[in-house]
């Protein structure tokens, strides 16, 4: 059964696009067929991170209005055979995505995929209503600060209000992905605890991304990081992530690329 995935947050800069593209390459490699979904209209950067930026002919938009089917859109990526992207528009308004037109490509998408994993825009304006509106499941990213969590408050608010399934009378399955985690500073009192912030938000816990160069060095590479470099600890907790959406029950873990000082000693020895 095909599942719909929104990655949703409110505030911008938290990772929604970075998490998208993580995810949705971490499921492909699962097995999974999987399209990624960019409803940022006009500021899209899902084809950037997916690498796919010169590859874009038509858009979401393109296919919501009819003119453009979808398979014309849909651009395979050139690492995992069943991973597509579906872009978002550069050049035209929010205001030219339609609720009944995403509804008619989301139901096209479930005809084709396992999952699909929509990237919402940041805010609680039309657009970022439009991605969560036919989901059956969030994922709500967060920073472990107070500003982010708080919009991140916000969002859940909306995904129990404004999506088809609360209309119906259900609840959401939702999920929180915190990230740019740091442990040091959490423990310093610099941010706010794992601890913290699921307490405030009340949703279960997917995934700890930590803080690591490595994401903004593969996003500028145009992978995702579990593509890019797959034992890094950002790619290993995607990687969890990802299969705990398929239902694995891991062991929550932060994953660090720290090596431990016996680590650093016996390596500086070999070398």
């Amino acid at each position: 059964m095909t599942k719909v995935l929104v990655v949703t947050s409110g505030k911008g800069g938290v990772g929604k696009t970075t998490s998208t593209a993580a995810l949705g390459a971490a499921l492909a490699q699962q097995g999974k067929k999987v399209a990624v979904v960019d409803f940022d209209v006009g500021l899209r950067n899902l084809d950037l991170v997916m690498g796919a930026e010169r590859r874009v002919v038509f858009d979401l938009i393109n296919v919501a209005q009819g003119e453009a089917k979808l398979h014309q859109a849909l651009i395979r990526d050139k690492r995992l055979s069943n991973l597509f992207l579906l872009p978002a528009s550069q050049t035209r308004d929010k205001d030219a995505l339609t609720e009944d037109g995403v509804r008619a490509v989301i139901a096209q998408l479930r005809e084709k995929f396992d999952w699909i994993l929509c990237d919402s825009p940041a805010g609680i304006e039309r657009g970022a209503t439009l991605a969560m509106r036919f989901a059956d499941i969030a994922v709500v990213v967060a920073n472990p600060e107070i500003s982010s969590v708080r919009d991140s408050d916000r969002i859940i608010g909306l995904l129990d209000a404004k999506t088809e399934q609360a209309e119906a009378g259900h609840r959401m399955e939702k999920h929180l992905l915190l990230t740019r985690y740091d442990a040091r500073r959490a423990g310093r009192g610099e941010m706010l605890s794992i601890d913290d912030v699921v307490e405030i938000l009340s949703i279960p816990l997917l995934g700890v991304v930590p803080e690591s160069e490595e994401v903004l060095r593969a996003s500028n590479l145009g992978a995702p990081i579990v593509l890019h470099n797959a034992t890094s600890a950002p790619a290993r907790a995607y990687a969890n992530a990802a299969q705990r959406l398929c239902g694995a029950d891991l062991p929550m873990e932060i994953p660090s690329d720290r090596k431990s000082i016996l680590g650093r000693l016996f390596g500086r020895r070999a070398a």
